[in-house]
């Protein structure tokens, strides 16, 4: 796939849309990405393991002491620039744990360990380390992207550009989140890169549950080229009786019905337990499945593959526990019969063994049998009979929730003590109010190239970031209203046909 290399910022910003047609050819690749590499003998494996660095830190409106004319920057940087602010103390840390895999696999492989790990980077962290003159990092990183014998130790694991939770996110700038990553991926590390990445790694882990919102978000998924997800086992149900997951370590097949009757399913890699990071940092993983026999799928006999992931930054046991467990494990395993492996590389040797896909148990939304006993989707083609759908749903709904508070459609995550809804109007009334303006003003905006539509888009992503919620009301709550209301004046000003965009992030 030679083609000519995406600018990676244009006029001060990241490289976000634009170039579809060429994103799209990479994410269409049928090339294998791992098989048949390397000397994995897959019929003598008894069980594999995977594990997944989440690495993220958001943009903020702080490079100034006015919150309405302060720059965007990131919250390293301000971290960095702070150091009387709690927990800055970390952010050497923090920058030093975005970049060690970049010396860790290359060290491995000459000790002739076969070392595997799953990165997601969000597009904030990218853009923020390359915006702050950390550009070093990206450079260590380079390599586990493009050099061959690197490249095969690693999976890239696609994401939201802006670290967007998808139950609420709204489903159309879910989409744009998941495009701009890819455009940002490929505009860092390339297009041939970007054709390697094969999974998605929700933030958060945060299934929609809902079953418009889950269609359109397992549609979305399927649109942008993505194959597998890796998923949080109390998210999903089993298809058949609403239970809980009973083998976590197989490959499970995500199914989501809408209230229209459509249906789309993507395969499921299920990670079991919370997000304590202690289960990463201490190699778990590794641990539980040596304590696993193989099993059967359809007619093949298989290893069976327990996934985790955790932040690769944050707390104490993934930025001092981690790189010696991380290694010492690797060295292990050269001569254990549990071997680590990433995802796609073990979907990659299901397939060569004759395991179909088919033979992957179904799973859905948590609480969608509860809907499904109660309700007919139909097979209808849209028009007034889908709204009708839709309203019967959204009743049926309330009567549920009426009938046990305990049933919610809020969708579910690693963090399921926390809502990303209740509590939370004064900051998702602004998003989306930003957000239907923006879908209004770019209804029929032919250019995606054009700086106006990209600045524009690059407020609205940036607003949407997770942490503008997770922490509760206060500064945090702050920067997301603010950058909602930096989106809109920003569209304000695409009105006007003779404003060109001069690259400047402060809106």
């Amino acid at each position: 796939m030679r083609q000519q290399p995406l600018p990676e910022l244009i006029d001060g910003l990241p490289n976000l849309c634009g170039a579809d047609d060429l994103v799209d050819r990479a994410m269409a690749s049928t090339d294998l990405v791992f098989y048949p590499q390397g000397t994995i003998d897959f019929a003598a494996v008894k069980s594999a393991f995977a594990i997944a660095l989440h690495m993220h830190q958001p943009l903020i409106p702080a490079g100034g002491p006015d919150l309405r004319t302060a720059d965007v920057i990131s919250n390293l940087q301000f971290m960095m620039e702070h150091p009387e602010m709690p927990d800055a103390h970390n952010a050497p840390v923090f920058k030093r744990c975005y970049e060690r895999m970049g010396e860790f696999v290359p060290q491995l492989l000459a000790e002739g360990a076969r070392p595997r790990v799953m990165l997601d980077y969000s597009g904030c962290l990218l853009y923020g380390l390359r915006h702050m003159g950390a550009g070093d990092v990206i450079e260590r990183l380079r390599p586990l992207a493009q050099d061959p014998a690197l490249r095969n130790c690693v999976e890239w694991l696609g994401t939201t550009w802006g670290h967007a939770v998808a139950p609420s996110t709204p489903v159309q700038d879910f989409r744009l989140h998941v495009r701009a990553w890819q455009h940002h991926f490929a505009a860092t590390f390339g297009l041939d890169a970007l054709a390697r990445v094969r999974g998605f790694s929700p933030p958060e882990m945060a299934l929609p549950n809902h079953p418009d919102v889950a269609y359109a978000f397992v549609r979305t998924l399927l649109d942008c080229g993505y194959r597998w997800v890796l998923l949080q086992a109390d998210s999903v149900e089993r298809v058949e009786d609403g239970g809980p997951v009973r083998q976590p370590h197989l490959p499970h097949r995500l199914v989501a019905r809408n209230s229209a009757g459509r249906t789309a399913n993507i395969v499921a890699l299920i990670k079991t337990q919370g997000s304590d990071n202690k289960l990463v940092a201490q190699m778990q993983p590794y641990h539980e499945a040596r304590t696993l026999p193989r099993a059967r799928l359809g007619d093949v006999e298989a290893p069976q593959l327990v996934s985790q992931i955790g932040d690769g930054e944050n707390g104490n046991v993934i930025m001092n526990e981690f790189p010696p467990m991380f290694l010492r494990t690797m060295r292990e395993a050269m001569v254990s019969r549990t071997i680590p492996m990433t995802g796609t590389e073990y979907l990659e040797h299901l397939a060569a063994a004759g395991v179909d896909e088919a033979t992957f148990p179904l799973v859905q939304p948590v609480f969608q049998h509860r809907i499904w006993e109660r309700f007919d989707a139909g097979g209808g083609d849209g028009g007034e009979d889908a709204d009708e759908r839709h309203r019967a749903l959204g009743a049926l709904i309330q009567k549920l929730q009426a009938e046990d508070k305990r049933f919610h459609m809020e969708g579910g995550s690693w963090t399921n003590h926390i809502s990303w809804v209740r509590d939370y109007d004064h900051v998702l009334r602004p998003m989306e109010a930003a957000s239907a303006r923006f879908a209004e003003a770019t209804r029929d905006w032919r250019d995606t190239r054009d700086p106006r539509y990209r600045r524009a888009l690059f407020h609205l992503l940036t607003s949407q970031t997770s942490c503008f919620r997770y922490w509760g009301r206060g500064t945090w709550t702050d920067y997301g209203v603010e950058l909602c209301r930096r989106t809109e004046e920003v569209l304000d000003r695409m009105r006007d046909k003779g404003v060109r965009d001069k690259g400047d992030i402060r809106a």
